[in-house]
């Protein structure tokens, strides 16, 4: 299934306000003001394909997974386990008043009295790799699966996370810029009950 349907946005609202339009198949964010787009319906057990890019400047962008109560973060963000699309850093995951696990927790996320789930915690659990992504201004490929309690991402066809007890198992799916042009020309969900190797 498509969440981007012809000229239009399909399933999606605005939350708060965000300049974007579907032009030619592709949806295009200006990033200002901030905010993001996010499905009326909940999913789980899926798999997303996306393919972005930042057409001009690096950005920020990113894929909320498992989304439930609105204004969960910073009065902005609905609780959710981010997966990001930062440039430079395709792939972390971000935890938003829901959290999820990786191998190597200490390595990759800091010392554990450090970790959270709210403001001022370190919320951050860094990727596997960050050599993964394309050129700025070239499209990338980001496949996200979620099955149960697992996500899994790959970037541009590396594997780049995997985490596992998330607290969340289905929710909303949601796309999100922050201040710089971003362009989304595929977004597909299709069902799945495993995950990929």
């Amino acid at each position: 299934m498509s969440l981007i349907s012809g000229h239009s946005l399909f399933n999606y609202y605005y939350f708060p306000r965000h300049d974007a339009l579907v032009r030619d198949g592709v949806l295009v964010t200006l990033g200002r003001p901030l905010g993001h787009l996010i499905t009326d319906d909940s999913f789980g057990n899926y798999r997303l394909e996306i393919e972005y890019r930042f057409p001009g400047e690096p950005g920020i962008g990113g894929v909320l997974v498992h989304a439930s109560t609105p204004r969960a973060l910073y009065n902005m963000f609905p609780q959710s386990i981010e997966v990001q699309m930062m440039s430079g850093d395709a792939g972390d995951f971000w935890c938003i008043v829901e959290d999820i696990t990786v191998d190597n927790m200490v390595e990759r996320r800091g010392p554990q009295e450090e970790w959270g789930i709210v403001e001022g915690a370190n919320r951050r659990i860094l990727n596997l790799t960050d050599d993964s992504e394309n050129p700025l201004g070239e499209w990338n490929n980001m496949v996200v699966e979620a099955v149960r309690d697992e996500v899994k991402v790959w970037v541009n066809g590396d594997l780049v996370n995997h985490g596992y007890n998330a607290t969340a198992t289905s929710g909303r799916i949601a796309l999100q810029a922050e201040g710089t042009k971003m362009e989304f020309r595929k977004v597909e969900l299709t069902p799945i009950t495993e995950l990929s190797d």
